[in-house]
């Protein structure tokens, strides 16, 4: 197998020390493997960052020409092109890496940089607040790769509440893809590029725009993990499962209770415990819910009325009994059912 380091020590062998110090900083490939600006590097060497921009731009001139006579770095060429035309022209700069690796041993993320750079054939794309780094081949893979995620944007959108009711994003992708003609693992490439699409930590996937799918605000993880959990939840526990959802964003109770309350989402239906509006959890007393279910429902014997309050809130049996004694809300018939007291 290849290694890149045989085909830089054959290449440094072109450079004077400075031309290759500065190159090695420049895409952080040398002792250090961070990169280094040019301004960095002429405070190194106490020169201006303009003489290191001309000794950069001198070095990959000789590295460019002298790269074309060895058989290595040849050998790195047609296994990008190759994995460019495999992928529709454009792939994730990660994942470029990893296709260099089954012939590379030894090559990094910077490596592959250097020669990129010393090749030309290959285009990169700096991240941006629209993709994600990326390499392409030309111009024409690129329009195509920004069509199809355009198209398939609008197509979400159009579709976001059946997408977001039951997860049907990949059922909807293979029928787009399809649709549209495109090959599936360009399509993919395609998608994964752009930052316009996320997955989330219960493995939905969308527009990273949808609050349900890339949750930003503390707010935004509650409505999340109480729509999957799917069932009540104190506020500690919501805080913890955010923290462990997310560990950039730490939560913590007090702030996860404060958002439940402000929130006509979210509804208490016990100590600290709190559901989904949107599940059929109602806001309410004990009392007020009573009400409310004898009012739907008519006459009730005391057990079923303890088990439809208890579908929808957290009450103790006793905290029913308790409130169904009180003869200035509620009367007893003589069949044993409850009903609302008359005013």
């Amino acid at each position: 197998m290849a290694t890149v380091d045989k085909v830089l020590n054959w290449l440094w062998s072109h450079l004077d020390e400075r031309q290759r110090k500065v190159i090695e900083g420049r895409f952080g490939v040398g002792e250090n493997d961070e990169s280094m600006t040019l301004a960095e590097l002429g405070e190194k060497y106490g020169i201006t960052r303009e003489r290191v921009r001309q000794i950069e731009s001198g070095a990959l001139s000789i590295l460019r020409e002298k790269a074309k006579a060895h058989d290595d770095f040849s050998e790195f060429v047609e296994n990008g092109k190759r994995i460019l035309k495999n992928s529709g022209g454009v792939i994730l700069r990660e994942r470029f890496l990893d296709g260099h690796r089954k012939v590379f041993s030894d090559i990094g993320g910077s490596h592959v940089d250097l020669l990129v750079e010393m090749h030309g054939g290959f285009n990169f794309h700096h991240e941006d607040d629209e993709f994600h780094p990326f390499y392409f081949y030309d111009k024409e893979s690129l329009n195509n790769a920004r069509g199809f995620i355009n198209d398939w944007e609008k197509l979400l959108k159009s579709e976001r509440e059946e997408i977001l009711l039951s997860p049907k994003y990949h059922i909807h992708f293979k029928a787009f893809v399809r649709k549209s003609g495109v090959n599936p693992n360009h399509a993919e490439n395609y998608v994964l590029i752009s930052k316009k699409f996320h997955t989330n930590s219960y493995g939905d996937s969308g527009l990273a725009e949808w609050p349900e799918i890339k949750p930003v605000t503390v707010r935004d993880y509650i409505y999340l993990i109480l729509k999957k959990e799917e069932k009540p939840m104190h506020f500690i526990d919501i805080a913890e499962l955010i923290n462990e959802k997310n560990a950039a964003k730490r939560a913590v109770g007090a702030t996860v209770h404060n958002e439940l309350i402000k929130d006509r989402r979210f509804v208490l239906v016990g100590r600290g415990i709190y559901g989904l509006a949107e599940n059929g959890y109602r806001p309410g007393t004990a009392k007020e819910v009573i009400q409310r279910i004898l009012d739907e429902n008519g006459p009730m014997r005391t057990r079923e009325i303890i088990s439809a309050v208890q579908k929808e809130r957290f009450f103790k049996p006793n905290t029913v009994l308790v409130n169904l004694q009180n003869k200035k809300y509620f009367s007893r018939q003589p069949d044993g059912t409850y009903l609302i007291r008359s005013k």
